[in-house]
C-alpha cells in the first residue's frame, strides 16, 4: 500500500492530453524535483474520453493517473463538462447557451452551454458516471472537481427553454401573478403583467425593472446550483472522496447554496501581486462554509493572461507568500495555474510552473520552498484549525440588490464590504451570508446589508443579541427587503426599534464636506449619511459639517445581556475597530496579517503582504516552525516573510 499522501497540498493543473504519452515520466520527474504532491487532471479534456458519442477512452487517464500514484503525487479527478465536444454541440445546438441579443453562443470556448438543456444535463450524467465507474474508488484520487469556474456569465442564458423555466420559477415564488406586481411595484410606468407569461427576461440593452434584473440573477443562480449538484448526486454513489467545484465567485454568487449539495469549497483567484492582501477576504469567506478546509484550485505561479501575458509583474517572494495565504488562513491545499505553459490556444501567454520548452520559471524555486516549509509545519497546520469569534456578513441577496439598485452613484457592493473588512487584518473574522448559524460568535458586523429579513435572520440576530452578542450594522443595512422594495413605514425595516433611534435625516451621497467626531478625534466617514436622534440608545460619534452638524453618526444601544451599534456612515477602519471590545491576535504592523490557530497547539502564522519589512510584538515565548529557534518580543517580519509560530 502506497503511504498516504498528507496536506498540506501543493501542485498544479496537468493537461496530459496536451502531450506525448512519453512525456508523463519526464513531467512527473520535474514535479517530484519542485516539491509538488498534487495535481489536477481532465477538467477540459472531454473531446479525449468521448470523441465520438457513445465511444469513450479513459485508458489514457488511467495511464497517467496510475503514474501519479505511483509516484506518490495526488490527484484531483475534473469532470469536463464545462467543454463539451464539437460533436455535441453540432447535433445538439439547443445545449449552447443563448445571449442577451438572441444570439447562440458560438462553439471555440468554455462556459457557452445552456445549463437548462435537458439534452446537455443528461450528456453530463453520462459522462460523470463514466468516470464515476472507472474512477471513484482510484486510491490516488483525492477529491473531484465539477465543471469549471461556474457562474452566470452575461446574465446567464436566454433561449426559450430558459424563458418558459423563469415564467416557472416566479409562479412557484410568487403564486399569482398579482402577487408579483405587488411586491414588484409594477403600477408604476404601466408595468404590471397580466399572467406570468408577460414576464420576459431582461436584455442588457433595456432599461428594466430592478426587481425583474434581480429575480433573474436569482433564477439563474438556482440553475446553477441544480446543475453542479446533480453532478455531484452521481458521484457520491461511486467515491467517498470529496466533491467539489473550483468558483471564482463575486459576492453575488452564493457561496453556501452553491456548496450545499458538495463536501469541499474549491476556489481560484487571479489577483495581481497588488491585491494580495485582499485574498483574505476570500479566504475568511471560503472557511466557515464547510468543516472541510477549503482548496485553492487555481493561483498564478508568475503571470497570468490569454494570448498575452497579464496582470503585471510579480516581484521575488510574491509566489511564496501567495502560496502560503490559503493554507494559513483555514485552506490545505494551494495549487498553480498551470504546471506546464500551452504551446499554443486560447492562453498561450498564460504563466505556468515551467515554460512550454520545460524549463523552471524563477518561481520554481519560490514553490520549492514553500513545499519544504509545508512539509516542516504539517503536523501544526494538520492539528490546528482558525476559529473566528467575529464575523461579517457577505450576503449574496445584498450583493445583487445593490448590482441592480446601487442607490448611491459609484457603489460597489463588494468594494465596500472589502475596505470594511480590512479593518482586522489582524484579527480571526468568518465572512458569513445571513442563512449561517450565530453560534459562537461574539461580535457581528452587518455592513451594507441592505436586506436583513431573510432566512430568519431577524429573529435570530435579535435573540443572539439578547443573549449576549455585540451587533455592529449599517450603514445602508436593512433599507429594502428581497425585491429590491424600500420600507415605507420607516428608512429601516426594524433597526430603529431595535436600536432606540428615530432617523432625522438620510443623505444617499458622497461628499468629503462631513466628518465624524468621536471623543476628542475627527475623522472621514463615506457610504452616505444618516443622522440619528435618540430615543433609547446612546451617541457614540456624531457628524460635523454642513447640515448634519451634531446629528448621532454612530449610536449604541443596550439590548438584553448585548448591544447593538449603529452605524449611520462608515467610520475609518481604526475607528471601526475600535468598536469591537475583543483584543487582537497580537500587536503587528498593518503589512502584516495575523492568522490566530488552535487545537492539538495554539499558535500564529504573520504574513507579510505588501513587500515591505513588517513586525509582530510577541507576548510570550514561541517556537518558530520555518526558521528554528525560540522568539518573543517585538519580531520583524521581512518583506514577503511568513512566520509560522507555535506557543511553548
Amino acid at each position: 500500500m502506497k503511504t498516504q499522501i498528507l496536506p498540506p497540498y501543493i501542485g498544479a493543473a496537468y493537461y496530459p492530453e496536451m502531450w506525448q504519452p512519453s512525456d508523463v515520466a519526464w513531467e512527473i520527474a520535474r514535479m517530484k524535483e519542485i516539491g509538488i504532491n498534487c495535481v489536477r487532471i481532465g477538467e477540459f479534456a472531454w473531446s479525449r474520453m468521448e470523441p465520438e458519442e457513445g465511444k469513450f477512452d479513459f485508458d489514457w487517464l488511467k495511464d497517467v493517473t496510475d503514474a501519479l500514484y505511483e509516484a506518490g503525487i495526488a490527484v484531483i479527478m475534473c469532470t469536463p463538462s464545462v467543454t463539451p465536444p464539437k460533436w455535441l454541440t453540432d447535433k445538439y445546438p439547443e445545449t449552447l447557451n443563448m445571449q442577451s441579443g438572441g444570439v447562440r453562443s458560438q462553439f471555440g470556448g468554455r462556459c457557452h452551454v445552456c445549463k437548462s438543456s435537458p439534452v446537455m444535463r443528461e450528456k453530463n450524467r453520462i459522462i460523470t458516471r463514466k468516470m464515476g465507474e472507472i474512477f471513484g474508488s482510484h486510491p490516488g484520487i483525492i477529491g473531484w472537481q465539477l465543471d469549471n469556474e461556474i457562474f452566470h456569465y452575461g446574465d446567464g442564458c436566454f433561449c426559450p427553454l430558459c424563458a418558459r423555466r423563469f415564467t416557472e420559477y416566479l409562479a412557484k415564488k410568487y403564486g399569482t401573478v398579482e402577487a408579483l406586481n405587488a411586491a414588484w411595484g409594477t403600477a408604476r410606468w404601466s408595468l404590471e403583467y397580466r399572467s406570468f407569461d408577460d414576464v420576459i427576461p431582461p436584455r442588457r440593452d433595456t432599461w428594466n425593472h430592478p426587481s425583474l434584473r434581480a429575480e433573474w440573477l436569482r433564477f439563474q443562480d438556482e440553475t446553477l446550483f441544480s446543475y453542479i449538484a446533480e453532478q455531484a448526486d452521481i458521484l457520491h454513489a461511486y467515491t467517498k472522496a470529496p466533491v467539489g467545484t473550483d468558483m471564482m465567485p463575486p459576492v453575488e454568487l452564493s457561496i453556501e447554496k452553491m456548496n450545499a449539495a458538495l463536501d469541499v469549497v474549491q476556489y481560484n483567484h487571479y489577483d495581481r501581486a497588488e491585491g494580495l492582501p485582499l485574498c483574505a477576504f476570500a479566504y475568511d469567506r471560503l472557511r466557515p462554509v464547510k468543516e472541510h478546509p477549503f482548496w485553492n484550485t487555481e493561483t498564478q505561479a508568475g503571470w497570468n493572461g490569454s494570448e498575452y501575458a497579464a496582470s503585471g509583474f510579480r516581484p521575488a517572494g510574491n509566489c511564496y507568500v501567495n502560496t502560503w495565504m490559503p493554507v494559513a488562513m483555514g485552506g490545505e491545499m494551494n495549487l498553480y495555474w498551470l504546471w506546464r505553459a500551452h504551446p499554443n490556444g486560447h492562453e498561450l501567454g498564460h504563466g505556468a510552473v515551467l515554460s512550454t520548452a520545460g524549463r523552471p520559471y524563477h518561481v520554481a524555486e519560490e514553490i520549492s520552498r514553500a513545499a519544504k516549509d509545508f512539509a516542516a509545519c504539517g503536523e501544526f497546520l494538520r492539528g490546528t484549525k482558525v476559529r473566528s469569534r467575529i464575523a461579517m456578513h457577505c450576503s449574496a441577496t445584498a450583493a445583487q440588490n445593490f448590482k441592480v439598485a446601487p442607490l448611491v452613484e459609484g457603489f460597489d457592493y463588494q468594494q465596500r464590504l472589502m475596505a470594511a473588512h480590512a479593518a482586522f487584518v489582524h484579527d480571526n473574522v468568518d465572512l458569513i451570508e445571513t442563512s449561517h448559524s450565530l453560534d459562537g460568535y461574539e461580535v457581528l458586523l452587518s455592513p451594507y446589508l441592505c436586506t436583513v429579513d431573510e432566512n430568519g435572520l431577524k429573529e435570530r440576530v435579535t435573540a443572539w443579541v439578547q443573549a449576549g452578542g455585540t451587533w455592529i450594522v449599517g450603514p445602508m443595512s436593512d433599507i429594502m427587503d428581497g425585491n429590491v422594495t424600500k420600507y415605507t413605514q420607516a428608512p429601516y425595516g426594524f433597526l430603529e426599534e431595535l436600536a432606540g433611534v428615530f432617523t432625522k435625516y438620510q443623505y444617499p451621497i458622497e461628499t468629503d464636506r462631513i466628518r465624524l467626531r468621536m471623543a476628542d478625534t475627527l475623522s472621514e466617514c463615506s457610504g452616505g449619511f444618516d443622522a440619528y436622534e435618540l430615543r433609547g440608545a446612546e451617541s457614540v460619534a456624531v457628524y460635523e459639517g454642513e447640515i448634519l452638524e451634531g446629528y448621532t453618526a454612530i449610536a449604541s444601544r443596550k439590548v438584553g445581556k448585548g448591544r447593538v451599534i449603529l452605524l449611520g456612515t462608515m467610520p475609518t477602519s481604526k475607528v471601526l475597530r475600535s468598536l469591537v471590545a475583543l483584543p487582537a491576535i497580537a500587536e503587528a504592523s498593518d503589512n502584516v496579517r495575523l492568522v490566530a490557530r488552535s487545537g492539538a497547539a495554539e499558535g500564529i502564522i504573520a504574513l507579510e503582504t505588501e513587500n515591505r519589512s513588517g513586525y509582530v510584538a510577541l507576548d510570550g515565548e514561541y517556537r518558530d516552525l520555518i526558521g528554528g529557534g525560540t522568539l518573543c518580543g517585538r519580531i520583524e517580519v521581512p518583506a514577503y516573510g511568513v512566520l509560522v509560530l507555535q506557543k511553548m
